[in-house]
């Protein structure tokens, strides 16, 4: 259901692909641990710089499974009513802390419906690229339960800022790709056949520079996100800098510069 290949992209990018085209690629639990079990894998790899997520078929990710044929999370089996559901729920949820964990970037390449769960996903990425056929929409709320679901309530306003979040989130709405990128959520909007050509080229861009700068970026930007104030952010750039200085990479670039030449950088 989830594969990785590398062949299509760059030696340093994995593509993650979503492959149960017939679900839409729903959220059911065998989709859920491939997936959780996939993230695992790559959080080791050193040899994978940034992530690529999309989904085969028809489009990116329908959301949860609603066909009731679903098994349960082990974890949630053998349980009472409200340890089944909890279980349940915090399984889903934990595939989209391991994205947003993840220590390489992460971007979203998405065609088609992005819904629910699948919002959840997109946002859960560092980066979102987008084919001109996707649409997105907080379906949460569309069948009798909150849009707060698996991050969303902290994620999409965080993205989009909360009054438009607040909409979204209330109504349930569709958004299609164009909406979507006037409200800050896409990096990128091309079409249909563009879009993978497009997601690892961004990639690229990112996998370009080094291994210990993309890393401190991408931990340091969240945690920021979060800082209670300037001081707080400034005290761990601060230190995240001068750390920096010790890999030699500030002296390679210099060097490279004079000399005309892209760096080679050092490994952490």
């Amino acid at each position: 259901m989830a594969k990785v290949n590398r062949s299509a992209l760059r030696e340093d990018v994995a593509l993650v692909e979503m492959n149960d085209p017939d679900r839409y690629n729903s959220l059911t639990t065998g989709m859920v641990d491939e997936l959780k079990a996939t993230f695992a894998q790559l959080r080791v790899d050193r040899t994978v710089r940034a992530v690529v997520l999309t989904g085969h078929g028809r489009g990116f990710c329908a959301g949860a499974n609603m066909t009731g044929d679903d098994v349960q999370p082990e974890q949630a089996r053998d349980r009472g009513p409200v340890g089944t559901i909890h279980y349940a729920q915090e399984n889903l949820a934990e595939l989209i802390l391991a994205i947003h964990e993840l220590p390489q970037p992460v971007i979203a390449a998405v065609h088609g419906a992005a819904v629910g769960g699948g919002l959840a996903l997109a946002l859960a990425c560092d980066l979102r690229v987008a084919s001109d056929d996707a649409f997105f929409a907080s379906h949460f709320i569309r069948v009798g339960l909150s849009s707060c679901d698996v991050g969303t309530s902290y994620t999409l306003p965080r993205v989009v800022g909360p009054t438009i979040a607040a909409e979204l989130m209330l109504t349930g709405r569709r958004f299609a790709a164009e909406e979507a990128a006037r409200f800050g959520m896409l990096n990128r909007v091309v079409p249909r056949d563009e879009l993978l050509a497009a997601a690892t080229d961004l990639a690229g861009q990112i996998t370009a520079n080094s291994e210990y700068g993309v890393l401190m970026t991408k931990l340091g930007f969240w945690a920021n996100l979060d800082a209670p104030s300037l001081r707080h952010a400034i005290e761990l750039e601060n230190r995240t800098q001068v750390l920096g200085c010790f890999t030699g990479n500030m002296t390679e670039a210099g060097k490279a510069f004079v000399e005309k030449r892209d760096p080679v950088w050092k490994p952490i």
